[in-house]
């Protein structure tokens, strides 16, 4: 009977004979409309037959496809297009299955023609959105499938081509049907990842190669759907655009991955528009995530080769770029939550670099901590220096060794530095503070911190690690704008600063003069004072000078004397050139403009002339151009000063000194000095006369203007404190009588004084000691106190108070018996036996007063 029914038409299931009625003997004809349409009407009338239809079908395209009959195979895959673009009923499930097996069918087919026409399929596939979720249905196949045809390597290039955006097409389709069905295999887990990710890089990539043979513009917008590299760039960040937050790290771990197993950092250019892509592709919140995994990868990489790191800085420093300012470690405070959150809590957490994601709590912060990411860089400069000084990633310089080149190691230094100054661009003022409190606590000391962790560093390694951290410092306080300058600039932070301007290093002195520029310039005034030179009217720089605030005048009263001081021991180093002098009269110009109020004037002319009596002396030994520069310097600064003052006779005097020096002597002044070949005498014996600026008469001019002649008087003098041992030139005896020759100096000729005590060698000695020694006693005393409060039980410390209170009370007893004596009250005297009247004692709460006095 079986046989019968099969050669018998008429006793054939009748949704066989509708599918077999839509083939046409000749398929070039292509698919019978008209059959097709009853097929579609009966599959919509009896959706329980629809999975038998779709077996039907996989079977009759299997046979086809074994008989080469490609035509049939088409008109097969068209009715199945358009059978799943119709129905959408609960049994569609079955009917994909029978689908899915064809469209595998033909992407296992070795032509071309077949692979294309299977990706197609699967694609309209992919755009359907399914009524009902499957349990069961598995994609691991078309990602292996579609990832092999993205690194398809036909021979025909037009086929190559077409296959290659087959496989991408198909990999997009994949992500878009599975990436937001949580039933479905997870498409972010390390496995898929892994394929499709290369895959899209590898296209990506080699779509660069052939940019170059780009078709004319007429071409350009007819094949530009058509082009591998816009189709792979654009799957590519619909992916990154899907993926969650948990599951940006499997995606970006591919992408590091690839660009190490292809060396493409050292290139930079590829890896850097990959993590463009990617840093505008994915949701902003989670770029966060990326810069992590860049520092990590950085920290994986930290002895690949110089070329590789720096590759890997220099997409940091685009992503931060990208990045929002508040994905690197902002820490952001709801206002409508009323609490209260103490300083050391909040210090407490930037310390840890908790990471706090509360959707409804106080805290909204995601990422690493800003400290952080700015330790990470640190450490890689650091490392960078120790290998440019040991020649080797291990220390050692054995045979077999990878030597490294030193100038790779200075280019990836200068990027690091770079990238630091870009993430402290996108950080508020308070955090940048802190960014630049951290990184100074990290510049070592001499005969303080250690050099580097490696031994054959030395004391270079030291300076070299001093030279890249104040670099960076400049790179961060670039820029820098605060109106409270004594919260912004503590003196943790502004005192180990100056103490660098004492070091011989010129380079180092001049890049602490650079970040005292940065951080002093808040109204852009610094490019106005690049140069040094005499100006007859200085309206025409166009300077902005704002009233000084409160919270200036604080500022300068703290750590004036500071500025000033190192000012006056930065001109007085041998080792200073045009650049030194260049910036300290800039430094002197922005004090003026920026923070100066009528005391800070007095000070900044006492300064000049002590300045100009410096180049005057002969004890310190200054070589003829420092000398003359520092001429220079003071004529070129109290020409702009005595202009913002703008006391007439101030200014004339002034005017005349340097009319004088244009005539007779033209190498006291800025123009004959700081130029390329300066003109410079033999000697200075001969500098006196009218070609200085006197102190008294500018004493007498300005004190009719109501300024201070009391202090301007007063010969500028320095005080030399503990600093001094950092410049290794200074001894403790020199400080000691310096100070003691400050002394005499200041006090008043009349006043009457004690017998001077004889200094001799053993009483300095004795004091330094003791003095070493109380301190030494005090930090331990408070050592023990602080740790008493930590460590002993509450008992204890409750006691100890309660006897404190108990002795205080004892105290205040005695003072309140001695005071209830009062004078002759109200309440009367009484005589003593010898005729005299004797105040009678009566406690306060016992007198009467008269009622007026009564509240």
């Amino acid at each position: 009977m079986t046989g019968v029914c099969g050669c018998c038409g008429a006793l054939r299931p009748r949704y066989k004979r509708l599918v077999d009625n839509i083939f046409p003997e000749d398929p070039e004809d292509g698919l019978v409309k008209a059959n097709m349409e009853k097929l579609t009407f009966y599959a919509l009338s009896a959706p329980e037959k629809l999975d038998r239809i779709g077996a039907y079908l996989s079977e009759r395209l299997s046979r086809d496809v074994a008989r080469h009959r490609y035509g049939y195979v088409c008109i097969a895959m068209e009715a199945l297009d358009q059978l799943l673009m119709a129905c959408h009923c609960q049994s569609i499930n079955l009917f994909v299955e029978s689908f899915l097996k064809m469209v595998r069918k033909l992407l296992e087919s070795d032509k071309p023609s077949l692979q294309i026409l299977g990706t197609n399929s699967f694609v309209k596939f992919a755009n359907i959105e399914e009524d009902t979720p499957s349990y069961h249905r598995s994609y691991d196949f078309f990602v292996s499938r579609f990832s092999e045809m993205c690194h398809s390597s036909y021979e025909d290039p037009d086929i190559r081509t077409k296959i290659r955006m087959a496989g991408i097409k198909g990999l997009q389709g994949v992500v878009r049907k599975t990436v937001n069905d949580e039933l479905q295999a997870n498409i972010w887990d390390p496995q898929h990842m892994d394929k499709i990710v290369p895959s899209l890089l590898f296209n990506l990539q080699s779509g660069e190669r052939t940019e170059s043979r780009s078709p004319s513009p007429l071409q350009a917008s007819e094949k530009e759907k058509e082009s591998p590299v816009e189709l792979t760039e654009r799957c590519f960040r619909e992916l990154l655009g899907r993926a969650a937050y948990g599951n940006i790290k499997n995606a970006i771990t591919p992408v590091l991955m690839h660009l190490d197993n292809h060396s493409l950092w050292e290139g930079k250019t590829f890896a850097v528009r990959c993590f463009k892509i990617i840093m505008y592709s994915i949701q902003s919140q989670h770029s966060h995530l990326v810069i992590q995994q860049l520092l990590g990868h950085l920290d994986a990489n930290s002895k690949n080769s110089a070329t590789v790191r720096a590759g890997i800085v220099e997409v940091l420093l685009e992503a931060a770029a990208i990045a929002a300012s508040g994905s690197v470690g902002e820490l952001y405070v709801h206002t409508h939550i009323h609490t209260y959150i103490h300083k050391t809590a909040l210090a407490d957490i930037f310390h840890f670099g908790v990471n706090w994601c509360f959707d409804y709590s106080l805290f909204v912060y995601a990422g690493p901590t800003v400290l952080e990411v700015f330790n990470t860089l640190l450490r890689q400069l650091r490392l960078s220096v120790d290998y440019e000084l040991t020649g080797s990633y291990d220390g050692s310089t054995n045979i077999g060794t990878k030597i490294i080149k030193a100038h790779e190691e200075r280019q990836l230094q200068e990027a690091v530095i770079r990238t630091i100054g870009s993430f402290a661009n996108t950080l508020p003022t308070y955090q940048r503070s802190e960014v630049m409190l951290f990184i100074m606590g990290k510049i070592p000391v001499p005969g303080v911190h250690l050099a580097l962790p490696s031994t054959g560093s030395g004391h270079e390694g030291t300076r070299m690690i001093q030279v890249m951290l104040l670099k960076s410092l400049v790179q961060v306080t670039a820029g820098f704008q605060t109106t409270n300058m004594l919260t912004a600039l503590p003196s943790s932070f502004l005192e180990p600063l100056l103490s660098f301007s004492l070091t011989e290093d010129p380079e180092v002195r001049l890049l602490v003069l650079q970040i005292l520029l940065s951080l002093i310039d808040r109204h852009d005034n610094r490019p106005k004072f690049t140069n040094i030179s005499i100006i007859s009217d200085i309206s025409v720089l166009k300077l902005k000078v704002d009233k000084c605030s409160r919270q200036d005048n604080l500022f300068m009263k703290k750590h004036g004397q500071q500025l000033y001081r190192h000012i006056y021991l930065g001109c007085k180093e041998h080792s200073s050139g045009r650049q030194h002098y260049e910036t300290l009269f800039a430094l002197l110009g922005l004090l003026s403009v920026e923070l100066a109020n009528e005391e800070v004037v007095v000070d900044l002319i006492r300064l000049a002339l002590a300045l100009q009596d410096l180049a005057l002396s002969t004890d310190e030994a200054l070589p003829i151009f420092n000398r003359c520069a520092v001429h220079a310097l003071a004529a070129a600064y109290l020409n702009l000063i005595c202009q913002l003052t703008t006391v007439p006779a101030f200014c004339q005097h002034i005017h005349e000194v340097i009319e004088v020096r244009q005539k007779e002597s033209p190498y006291l002044l800025p123009e004959d000095v700081f130029i390329d070949n300066p003109k410079l005498p033999s000697s200075l014996e001969k500098v006196e006369g009218d070609v200085l600026f006197l102190q008294s008469k500018i004493t007498e001019v300005l004190g009719g203007s109501g300024y201070n002649t009391d202090r301007l008087a007063t010969p500028y003098v320095p005080q030399y404190t503990d600093e001094d041992r950092l410049s290794k030139r200074k001894s403790i005896g020199e400080t000691i009588s310096l100070q003691v020759e400050v002394e005499s100096r200041n006090s008043p000729e009349k006043e009457e004084r004690t017998p001077a005590e004889e200094i001799t060698f053993e009483t300095l000695k004795n004091a330094i000691v003791d003095s070493v020694g109380m301190e030494e006693q005090e930090r331990e005393r408070r050592r023990q106190v602080v740790e008493k409060f930590q460590k002993a039980p509450f008992e204890e410390i409750a006691a100890h108070c309660g006897a404190r209170a108990t002795l205080l009370q004892s105290k205040l007893n005695q003072i309140f018996e001695i005071t209830i004596r009062p004078p002759p009250s109200p309440s009367g005297t009484i005589s003593s036996g010898y005729g005299q009247t004797q105040s009678r004692s009566v406690p306060i709460y016992e007198m009467k007063f008269p009622d007026l006095c009564v509240y």
